[in-house]
């Protein structure tokens, strides 16, 4: 994940600032040279990083700081103060177009960074909003990229607008935005074709687009896994082109996280948004005193809570029968798989748990004892039953539990050991008002059946 190591790293030198009662201006120095050096090897930019140690150094070495209660505590905010600034300090939208005018937005990025994915990302966010957007397929080069992109929009309910690849892209932005205005989009979103590196075509091309349409925003898309690059790819690209924001793809892969880091104060230009995953809803939107909290190893708790109202839609007699479900210990199968399918549209247990407040150094210990596989075949376990079986673990005789273990592709032994575990995961469910507190329960320790 993003940000790992210089988590980590972060997490060692605030320890070691905690642990003093008191700090001379020679700690703070040490520390803030480890700081410095951590910064350096997740890629962020020199020139950023010289200031921004510099300017922690300045409020850090103070009176205020060395005399107070807590010192490294102190010190730490000082930290996260200044790389929320870093970033941005306020999180900034894509600006639309006042009352049902149309916005028309260009995305630009070179070729592989993701660009048409993170366009389809973008569209079902509007949409979800409550806008009609409508994709335009702009790349007449790159094969199947227009297919790429009418079979996103369609998983997304979005229309593409497309004539091919024999046609100027420019001249397809105009026929788009015709086609908008007669069918009530509000927001147009151009995929315009990227390049392996930048070149003068692509850069004329962007230019002749926004020459002889009315863009209302340019919106970049930069691989954060580029590192350093990426900065320096945003820095050309708003040079040429003059770019509006910026949105980091691949954030959820093995990137140190310099970009996000860098590029606010190297061009000027906000982070808009940041794509965590494959998914088409797997865009967040970029907060930057949240991102320093992860970097920092505080959690991310605010945007937990919005990935679980985004994900999870139960409506209230539901979420009343589940209670009642797992207080008679009557939670079965079914109620199982739904489990399972929540957690998994909230990307998976190891993202749920890097949100969580002090988490973050522990990531690779946690990663490490959570068995996505282990998890995958439990759910086999469970898909390989009847519906009936399911809603009715009684009904579960040796003949049914090997012809599931057959199903299932695992040895009977797995599956004996997951009910039974299941089984005790039900009647710890009943005994949990008693845990919390009621009348006539016993202590004990609540385990799900994973």
């Amino acid at each position: 994940m993003a940000f790992e190591s210089l988590t980590d790293k972060l997490q060692n030198v605030f320890k070691n600032l905690r642990s003093k009662g008191r700090l001379t201006e020679e700690d703070v120095k040490v520390a803030l040279k480890e700081v410095k050096m951590a910064l350096l090897e997740a890629d962020v930019n020199f020139k950023v990083v010289k200031q921004f140690v510099k300017s922690v150094e300045a409020r850090a070495i103070g009176q205020d700081v060395m005399n107070g209660l807590n010192p490294g505590q102190m010190v730490i905010k000082i930290v996260n103060e200044e790389m929320t600034a870093l970033m941005g300090s306020e999180t900034t939208e894509i600006e639309l177009q006042p009352g049902k005018a149309m916005t028309v937005i260009m995305m630009c990025g070179l070729q592989g960074a993701g660009k048409t994915t993170t366009t389809a990302k973008l569209a079902g966010k509007f949409k979800l909003k409550g806008k009609k957007p409508l994709l335009v397929a702009c790349d007449v080069y790159r094969p199947a990229a227009i297919e790429q992109l009418q079979i996103n929009g369609e998983k997304q309910q979005v229309e593409v607008f497309s004539m091919g690849s024999g046609h100027k892209p420019v001249n397809i932005a105009k026929a788009a935005i015709e086609h908008a205005n007669k069918n009530g989009h509000n927001i147009v979103i151009l995929d315009t074709a990227g390049r392996l590196h930048i070149d003068t075509d692509m850069m004329a091309e962007l230019q002749e687009i926004k020459e002889n349409v009315t863009v209302h925003q340019t919106i970049l898309v930069v691989d954060a896994m580029t590192g350093q690059d990426a900065v320096n790819v945003a820095k050309e690209f708003d040079e040429k082109v003059s770019v509006d924001g910026v949105i980091l793809s691949k954030m959820d892969g093995d990137t140190r996280g310099g970009a996000a880091l860098s590029i606010k104060a190297v061009t000027g230009k906000p982070i808009l948004y940041v794509g965590m995953g494959e998914k088409l809803s797997d865009l967040e939107q970029f907060y930057p005193d949240r991102m320093a909290g992860r970097i920092l190893g505080m959690g991310d708790v605010l945007s937990l809570i919005d990935k679980v109202s985004a994900n999870i839609d139960i409506d209230a007699d539901k979420e009343k029968e589940m209670a009642a479900k797992m207080k008679k210990g009557k939670f079965d199968f079914e109620d199982y798989l739904e489990s399972m399918k929540q957690m998994r549209n909230m990307g998976g247990l190891s993202s749920i748990l890097s949100m969580m407040p002090g988490m973050g150094a522990k990531m690779g210990d946690i990663e490490s004892m959570i068995d996505e596989k282990q998890l995958a075949r439990m759910e086999a376990i469970v898909l390989s039953m009847t519906p009936e079986e399911r809603r009715n673990p009684k009904l579960l005789n040796p003949s049914r539990k090997h012809r599931i273990a057959k199903g299932a592709g695992v040895d009977i032994s797995v599956v004996n050991r997951f009910i039974k575990q299941f089984e005790q995961s039900q009647k710890m469910m009943k005994q949990l008002p008693g845990m919390m507190g009621g009348r006539g329960g016993r202590k004990g320790k609540f385990r799900l059946p994973f």
